[in-house]
C-alpha cells in the first residue's frame, strides 16, 4: 500500500498534468484531449484527498 505523501504527490502531479492537457486542448480546439485533462486533473484531486486521509490514519 502506498503511502498518504506518496499518495499526495502523486494526485499533484496529475492535477499539473491534467492541467497542462486541459489548457492545449483548449488551445489547439481540441474537446477530447480537454475533457481527458479534465478527467486526470480531477482524478488527481481526489488521489490527493486520500492521501491526505490516509495520512491522518497513519498518524492514529
Amino acid at each position: 500500500m502506498k503511502s498518504g505523501t506518496q499518495e499526495q504527490a502523486e494526485g499533484k502531479f496529475h492535477q499539473m498534468k491534467g492541467k497542462a492537457k486541459e489548457m492545449v486542448g483548449q488551445i489547439s480546439d481540441n474537446p477530447k484531449m480537454e475533457a481527458e485533462g479534465l478527467d486526470e486533473k480531477i482524478a488527481g484531486k481526489v488521489q490527493n484527498k486520500v492521501g491526505q486521509i490516509k495520512n491522518l490514519f497513519e498518524k492514529e
